[in-house]
């Protein structure tokens, strides 16, 4: 059957992942700085088992059916905790769980974006983000970054010229804490600032908070929820990081008329989130798994950013410089203007034996093309020497070219 005549016009905006067609490319071996995957090496599976094998005991078939599209009350309330120590106060009525933070994404998306409508993210961002806007067909304008995270005059410089173009600005995208793909920490003074511009022109901001659990230096991971005082943040986390993303679960926080949107969403998407894994998320918050867990792999993960920084020193060609994260997953290189990081894929993949993801897909018009993301918490520290040493090889070859 030909499917093409039967296709919505939505479908056209729909583009598979280049992370997830890079993966296809990727053999046992290739040395692959390719996907944000966590080192499950040291993930607590006696524990996990246990934890599973009590819920299915303790409780049974309450864990087994299908449950309140809201969700599981036990695992809300946890939440209210585990999150009141970074700061962020809620009820459980403001907390909907959800199929990771992707979900969150989608919701947002689903709920808030008419065609043509104006999203402000920064440049780049989390390249998944874009692809959920794209399909509600909005106009993403992307705002340059520094070290100190979204530059706030060039924010509102943008908002000003959008709202005098009679645009309808909708909503900023921000993950303020170790960027993706950058690795950036966003100052706290620009974090407060964000919330000023927000309120003078009256922005809902999104924040995504995957990263912020495990950092590396002393900086301040204060979230903007935490310094909300007008309701105007959604925020949505991830278990992904800090359980393991098998468990598919995440949860959105914002005010209850938000929530309460995003929940009849979801209603037509999944129904609930799935309840076993909720409450298996909620036995390891209660029984403080998930922050030692949190503990090991932050440490794990410092020692491994620290040998991706040292390999990018000895073995770089001149030229090319990257970002120093203060934690999360992800180091930003910048190679010469002259290269496109898109088309030196194939060179690096084929020939030496190393993957990436090209820079161009983090950007909402995908028109830089020199960068690329390398992720430090997946590869063993020696694959992470002999990878950037093959990385680098493949930078000079082309160069030369």
């Amino acid at each position: 059957m030909n499917i093409d005549g039967l296709l919505s016009e939505r479908a056209n905006y729909m583009k598979a992942s280049d992370i997830r067609e890079l993966l296809k490319w990727v053999t046992a071996d290739v040395i692959s700085f390719g996907g944000g995957l966590p080192d499950l090496s040291q993930l607590p599976l006696g524990e996990y088992s246990d934890v599973a094998k009590y819920v299915i005991s303790n409780y049974g078939l309450k864990a087994l059916q299908y449950g309140k599209t809201e969700g599981v009350d036990e695992l809300k309330d946890e939440l209210v905790k585990f999150m009141s120590r970074y700061g962020i106060r809620a009820d459980s009525t403001q907390i909907l769980p959800t199929v990771g933070s992707q979900e969150a994404i989608e919701l947002v998306a689903r709920v808030f974006i008419d065609p043509g409508d104006v999203i402000i993210t920064e440049k780049p961002t989390y390249l998944a983000a874009l692809q959920a806007f794209r399909v509600y067909r909005a106009r993403i304008i992307g705002v340059d970054m520094d070290d100190d995270g979204l530059m706030i005059d060039k924010l509102e410089d943008t908002v000003k010229r959008l709202r005098s173009e009679g645009a309808r600005v909708k909503f900023l995208y921000t993950i303020p804490v170790c960027q993706n793909p950058t690795g950036i920490t966003m100052s706290l003074d620009r974090r407060k600032a964000l919330l000023e511009l927000a309120s003078r022109y009256d922005l809902m901001v999104i924040e995504d908070n995957p990263y912020s659990y495990f950092t590396f230096e002393p900086v301040d991971t204060t979230p903007l929820k935490a310094l909300d005082r007008e309701g105007r943040v959604v925020y949505m986390s991830t278990f992904s990081k800090i359980i393991a993303p098998g468990i598919r679960l995440g949860w959105v926080v914002a005010d209850q008329e938000v929530v309460n949107w995003l929940a009849i969403a979801k209603q037509a998407i999944d129904l609930h989130t799935p309840t076993l894994s909720q409450y298996i998320a909620y036995e390891l918050l209660r029984r403080g798994i998930v922050d030692k867990y949190i503990s090991v792999i932050r440490e794990t993960y410092k020692v491994k950013r620290d040998a991706m920084l040292d390999a990018l020193s000895r073995y770089m060609p001149r030229g090319v410089s990257w970002t120093r994260p203060s934690g999360g997953m992800f180091i930003w290189v910048t190679v010469p203007s002259g290269i496109r990081t898109e088309d030196m894929l194939a060179l690096a993949i084929r020939k030496y034996k190393v993957a990436y993801v090209p820079g161009k897909s983090f950007y909402p018009d995908e028109d830089v093309h020199n960068n690329m993301r390398l992720n430090f918490t997946y590869p063993t520290i020696d694959q992470i020497y002999d990878g950037v040493r093959r990385l680098a090889n493949a930078i000079s070859e082309y160069l030369n070219q």
